[in-house]
């Protein structure tokens, strides 16, 4: 069966047609940045905030005001969501913590306070991204990313002396190893149901030899809190899947190494959006949720798709 071509999408399977369909161009927003990483939509304010982990910054994008710098010195954020109060949470490497920010108008940040930075009295690794589930509670990953040099972070020794999926219950303040099946757990996201959890495996990245792990990962969620089954969902090729979002839909929109590659929740990739620069992550928003922002390497860019966000 043929598919329907759009300059700026590659459908391989029709059952992406609908969402391929009135689609817009890829759009690059603004530029200057040296990796852009962890992107999250603030409606209210109408404004893309993501990290710029090597300068040590979070940069700021409005429809028409352009790029600005949000906050220097931000201690090598990654990740970034919004907690279920609108308050915004940041994975920093720096701190190796998770931290919180309260916002006021226009996105400005008011307050910030450490939500958690030790496992058993040992330090964390460098957390890189972050979901919050419907119920309240946190799930981060921590590989060792931000310790490895100073590019990203501080480099130090290891403390837990492996990479986990964290569980972090703010209401009773108990952080949980929800899996160490993981080599170096990166890109993280619900299903909208929250019956299956996504995590990508991105050891690959810090191999010389062609070895490590370039895949995501497909865990039951059971009892609201524990994960089963896992079984790899996707091996992502090139480059890695360092972060993903799903759309309303389950469809899995994920980053590599040329691309936003588009998957079904039965693992079939039904569709590739072709980036001119690595991407690092992405996530949605706009007025509508329709709005696909893609942070790849200096640049943000943007699609709109004939989809909603599960999540921004």
């Amino acid at each position: 069966m043929s598919t329907p071509s759009h300059p700026s999408l590659q459908v391989l399977d029709p059952r992406f047609s609908r969402v391929a369909a009135g689609a817009g161009d890829l759009e690059r927003l603004c530029t200057g940045a040296v990796w852009s990483e962890g992107p999250v939509w603030i409606d209210e304010a109408g404004v893309l905030l993501w990290s710029d982990i090597p300068n040590n910054r979070m940069l700021c994008w409005h429809a028409e005001r352009g790029m600005a710098v949000w906050r220097d010195a931000v201690e090598f954020t990654n990740g970034h969501v919004r907690d279920l109060d609108g308050a915004l949470l940041h994975c920093s490497h720096g701190l190796r913590a998770i931290v919180r920010t309260r916002l006021g108008p226009d996105a400005q940040g008011l307050h910030d306070e450490v939500l958690v930075d030790r496992y058993q009295g040992r330090r964390l690794n460098s957390p890189n991204d972050i979901v919050v589930k419907r119920d309240g509670t946190v799930w981060f990953t921590d590989p060792p990313y931000g310790i490895l040099s100073d590019h990203e972070g501080h480099q130090a020794g290891s403390e837990l002396g492996k990479c986990y999926v964290f569980r972090f219950d703010p209401r009773t303040g108990s952080l949980r190893v929800v899996s160490d099946f993981l080599e170096h757990p990166n890109g993280l996201a619900f299903s909208p149901d929250e019956s299956v959890l996504y995590v990508s495996d991105t050891s690959a990245a810090v191999r010389s030899d062609g070895g490590g792990n370039h895949h995501i990962v497909a865990f039951d969620v059971i009892d609201r809190q524990d994960l089963v089954n896992p079984r790899i969902f996707a091996v992502v090729e090139p480059g890695l899947a360092d972060g993903f979002r799903l759309d309303v839909d389950g469809l899995l929109y994920t980053s590599s190494g040329d691309s936003v590659q588009v998957y079904d929740p039965d693992g079939t990739r039904l569709a590739v959006i072709p980036v001119p620069e690595k991407v690092g992550n992405v996530c949605f928003g706009g007025a509508a949720g329709d709005e696909l922002f893609i942070c790849a390497s200096t640049s943000l860019y943007r699609i709109r798709l004939n989809t909603r966000g599960a999540t921004a």
